[in-house]
């Protein structure tokens, strides 16, 4: 019985190892495209909505397809004076499921039954900085829940609505999408159905 078990295990092994690696090949990091971003990846860090590092390591991670129309509306904030400040890209399914824990709110959080396009590697979270790293106004800091921050607010000073509009219309043009609650959310839609991914952001 205890060699039986021993080569099942020797059977099993290889195939999850192989799962795990496919699943991390499906995304590539963003800085490997292009050294044009400014990074800010705020769950690798404290200075998030749940006050605590969510991601062992500060990366960018898209699918190939998202990582190269992302890189491309760089290239078009950079003719204009700008470049875009990242916040958060992939994020695995386990993170998702504790920020639903901490605000089930499906205005403001995905609901991880049915999985983020985060989750997919098809969604980003960011901003624009002029190319010496200032920050231009948007109305509020990342991740803030509340009216201020949905892109149908127009109660705001006339500075923080042009560039608002600057980055909505420059993501447009590459291929990602707006939704109602965050001003600095996009999904790339050719890629908002691909599967969710749950493997780690790791140092690695």
């Amino acid at each position: 019985m205890k060699l039986f078990l021993s080569f099942l295990l020797f059977l099993l092994t290889p195939t999850a190892t192989l799962c795990q690696n496919k699943a991390t090949s499906a995304v590539v990091e963003i800085e490997n495209q292009s050294s044009m971003y400014s990074l800010d990846i705020r769950y690798a860090t404290a200075n998030n909505f749940l006050k605590e590092p969510l991601y062992e390591c500060a990366k960018c991670l898209l699918l190939p397809e998202v990582a190269e129309a992302l890189t491309n509306a760089n290239y078009y904030f950079c003719d204009r004076g700008f470049k875009i400040k990242l916040f958060d890209c992939y994020r695995p399914l386990s993170v998702q499921k504790k920020m639903w824990t901490k605000v089930p709110n499906p205005i403001y959080v995905a609901d991880p039954s049915k999985g983020s396009v985060h989750n997919r590697g098809a969604a980003v979270d960011l901003t624009l900085v002029t190319l010496d790293e200032e920050p231009i106004d948007m109305g509020t800091d990342y991740d803030f829940f509340g009216r201020a921050a949905h892109i149908d607010n127009y109660n705001l000073p006339n500075d923080v609505l042009e560039n608002r509009s600057l980055l909505q219309e420059g993501m447009k043009q590459f291929g990602f999408a707006t939704i109602q609650s965050e001003w600095w959310h996009f999904n790339y839609t050719n890629k908002s159905g691909a599967p969710v991914l749950d493997v780690p952001l790791s140092c690695e």
